[in-house]
């Protein structure tokens, strides 16, 4: 306990048990400086936020001298050794060490309130880090599983099985909390000098240090938080030869002795499938033989190494093997633990999934608390009208008004603008087909889901309606994940069918068949996608609907009037907000136009400096973007971003001085290239979105994936176009390149000879629109402002290995911190 205090007032905590940090605290940006012990979580914090793994190793500047000690003896030749050979206890022992990087990590964990320690250990997984399980109450003697935090975190791993000499690689992908996995759990009885953690390290990932042991950089002597916590960590294979374990499996590490943590210790053993037990010696006359004795009597598989015997494998009776470690390399221990663990879950083992913790009696869980049920009761409410039906079915069901009637109203809107022939005539009549689309819309608006949610937006207070949105997403996507991998997979069969097909230049019935199958497969993908930013769309559509045809209808939906002060309040709170529909490609301006109005409101008038991206399909942006400012944009090679969204960032009030402008608004925007458009359709869209996200933003980070251009010439090519139609109309944006996944960052002389290329190749574009336009310009930087010696950036890779479970690399982080301070100095 005292220790405790003291540990958290060294890091100036100590009123934060009381008001707890929140995430709104660490997306502003804020200036940055020297870091002292009393900065320490919040630079963890930051660091971790943008995905650099190195946060766990801050190092602190001293506030006083730090002198190594001299020692004062006196100066003969004989007293002189003596001094050394004695041990030296008298020299000041008073000077505190530095504090240790797990209590920061676990202080930060104890001061967060649970949407901060939910992103903390969401990105804590990212960087491939173990995560905090079963936590003792510093202030009470309560054990906590904190399962809220694991609840958006996703992992993939692929499994290769081999049938009649054919290896089928499947890939599975979920939310962790569902996953049925075999679990593994380490613990020590007694103290010894080896570290536990380290031999697991080298289970699971022998690059990285998954746990974190006492040859870290960092580690001391004295650790105050982390004693008795339970930390897992899961290994996902990759589908290759060289995976360790064939299938995802989970490990647990309780930090601290077991024998003085008896609780955690046997509720960590009662639901592994395999235990392994690191004692000092084997002896009868120790305090652990009892537990020794009891694990050994179990049915459960055991493990148990010494650490004083030099014996390798041996199998005492099936399920039962000891081992020695004493003058033995870790890597043949490890080599050794895992041919054990290996056979023995090929067998028959009990499985182990997160939410089963919930049912564990002697834990209180963090999900139970009302504010918390309060919000999932509402989210079930809405899940229960939808979970029994077909995925694909539900959006036309139960959000009628964005499916065929929007496509249909954008695809006259256009129409509209681009009239041929008797143009009166015309005009009126797509003005009136417009009108009774919008009708249409109205009538079917009034679904049942729709009601639910905006009730439940509007009655629940701020906590509960982060809560309620955070269980609608987690429990949706548990809903689409199982049916979305089944649609891939059998994407996956049917086009490899088709190959084989055009392989044998088959031009029969069969071909086109299958071809029709893979649209139909394509089309359920697209409708089987659906999250909270389907349900929103649907609000803006009401809202349009309602708006245009200017009825405030009596009793039915007087709702729609608030929508967009619903849909503000979160835009505030940090929620990413559809700016352009990416199924349409329309933007819905009314409904946006309402909504900035209603954030002017709340806001006040403020400085807002516009940031957007632009780049090929699946290149890095959200990534870029998350990491950049510790946003939360869906980012998965799976689930590309479609259309755009946009987010408010604020900066904190230390630096607001030195800018002009108090918010930054980022613009995410899908790739484009898109592989689902085909054909000539790729090519205007993409002209269209370009150009919209160029002209939005005050900076466009250009981003280009590997060291050439060429992909997005064309797309340059349209958007220096568009800028000089644009000079008529003043607006003036500026461009920064980014080449993502360049290997050798040292080259800058071969990268000059790139830039002079790039610059080249921008200028003789400039040249060709220019003729087209008829205006007098010469190079790329008349039309967007761009200086090719400073505007371009060159990052690293994103990974530090070969993914699942490489953690991301530190230089990323560090190129994108640049890249940060670069933007916001040329705001």
């Amino acid at each position: 306990q005292k220790e405790t205090e003291k540990l958290l007032r060294r890091l100036h905590l100590q009123g934060q048990h009381q008001h707890m940090l929140t995430s709104e605290d660490f997306v502003q940006i804020g200036p940055p400086n020297e870091i002292f012990e009393r900065d320490l979580v919040c630079a963890f914090l930051q660091r971790l936020m943008m995905l650099d793994y190195r946060a766990r190793y801050i190092p602190v500047q001293q506030e006083s001298s730090d002198a190594v000690p001299v020692s004062d003896s006196a100066v003969t030749d004989d007293d002189d050794l003596d001094a050394l050979f004695t041990t030296n206890i008298d020299i000041d022992q008073s000077k505190e060490n530095h504090v240790h990087p797990m209590d920061v990590q676990m202080a930060a964990f104890h001061c967060s309130d649970s949407f901060l320690k939910q992103k903390m250990i969401t990105k804590l997984s990212q960087c491939q880090y173990a995560l905090p399980l079963l936590v003792p109450d510093p202030l009470t003697t309560n054990i906590d599983c904190p399962l809220w935090t694991f609840r958006q975190i996703t992992k993939t791993w692929k499994i290769s099985t081999t049938k009649e000499n054919a290896t089928t690689v499947t890939m599975k992908s979920m939310p962790i909390y569902k996953a049925e996995t075999p679990r593994v759990s380490f613990f020590r009885l007694g103290s010894m000098s080896l570290s536990k953690s380290q031999l697991m390290n080298a289970l699971i990932n022998n690059r990285h240090d998954t746990f974190f042991h006492r040859n870290c950089e960092g580690s001391t002597k004295s650790r105050h938080l982390m004693d008795g916590v339970a930390e897992i960590a899961w290994y996902c294979p990759a589908g290759k030869d060289n995976d360790f374990f064939t299938d995802c499996i989970a490990f647990c590490n309780l930090h601290g002795d077991s024998l003085a943590n008896v609780k955690q210790r046997e509720i960590l053993t009662e639901m592994s499938s395999v235990i392994v037990v690191l004692v000092p010696t084997l002896d009868k006359s120790q305090e652990s033989t009892a537990v020794i004795s009891m694990l050994y009597k179990s049915s459960k598989p055991l493990i148990i190494l010494i650490a004083d015997n030099e014996c390798s494998a041996v199998q005492m009776k099936p399920q039962k093997y000891k081992l020695g470690l004493k003058e033995r390399s870790q890597s043949d221990v490890s080599e050794e633990l895992k041919k054990i663990i290996k056979s023995l879950l090929s067998g028959p083992h009990t499985s182990f999934r997160l939410e089963t913790m919930a049912k564990v009696s002697g834990v209180k869980v963090d999900e139970d608390q009302k504010i918390c049920q309060k919000g999932k009761s509402a989210a079930i409410e809405i899940i229960e009208l939808i979970e029994w039906m077909d995925v694909a079915k539900i959006k036309d069901t139960f959000l009628p008004c964005q499916g065929q009637l929007w496509y249909d109203w954008c695809k006259i809107n256009k129409e509209l603008h681009h009239l041929k022939g008797d143009i009166e005539k015309e005009k009126g009549q797509k003005t009136h087909q417009l009108m009774k689309l919008r009708e249409k819309q109205c009538d079917a608006s009034n679904s049942k889901l729709m009601r639910l949610f905006t009730q439940s937006l509007k009655r629940l207070p701020p906590k509960e309606r982060e809560y309620f949105l955070t269980w609608t997403q987690i429990l949706i996507d548990a809903l689409s994940t199982d049916d979305l991998s089944s649609i891939l997979q059998k994407y996956d069969e049917t086009w490899s069918e088709v190959l084989v097909l055009k392989k044998k230049h088959d031009k029969s019935a069969q071909l086109k068949h299958k071809k029709t199958e893979l649209e139909l497969l394509s089309k359920k993908l697209q409708s089987a996608t659906f999250g909270l930013e389907h349900i929103f769309r649907e609000m803006g559509q009401i809202y349009e609907a309602h708006k245009t045809l200017k009825q405030q209808s009596l009793g039915q939906h007087p709702d729609w009037t608030k929508y967009p002060e619903l849909a503000a309040d979160l835009m505030i709170s940090g929620h990413p907000m559809e700016l352009m529909d990416g199924d349409a490609g329309h933007v819905p301006l009314i409904w946006i136009s309402s909504l900035l109005k209603e954030v002017i409101n709340k806001l006040g008038d403020q400085r807002v400096f516009v940031l957007s991206v632009l780049g090929v399909q699946s290149s890095g942006k959200s990534t870029m973007l998350n990491a950049m400012f510790g946003l939360q944009f869906a980012v998965s090679a799976g689930r590309c971003t479609k259309g755009a969204y946009m987010q408010l960032v604020k900066l904190s009030e230390e630096i607001k001085d030195k800018y002009k402008f108090d918010y930054i608004l980022v613009v995410d925007t899908e790739g484009l290239r898109a592989l689902e458009l085909a054909g000539n359709a790729t090519l205007h869209h993409d002209n269209e979105l370009a150009t919209f996200v160029v002209g939005l933003g005050n900076m466009t980070l250009i981003n280009i994936f590997g060291e050439n251009p060429a992909d997005m010439q064309d797309v340059l090519q349209i958007v220096v176009q568009a800028f000089m139609r644009m000079k008529k109309v003043k607006l003036s944006p500026s461009c920064v390149f980014v080449h993502q996944n360049v290997t050798d960052i040292t080259a800058a002389e071969k990268n000059m000879d790139g830039k002079r290329r790039l610059q080249e190749k921008l200028d003789k574009m400039t040249q060709l629109a220019a003729k087209e336009e008829v205006c007098d310009v010469e190079c790329f930087s008349d039309v967007i402002a761009f200086d090719v010696q400073k505007d371009v950036k060159y990052f690293a890779q994103l990974w530090e290995g070969s993914p699942p479970m490489a953690p991301p690399n530190p230089g990323y982080s560090e190129s994108v911190q640049e890249l940060k301070s670069i933007i916001l100095s040329k705001a």
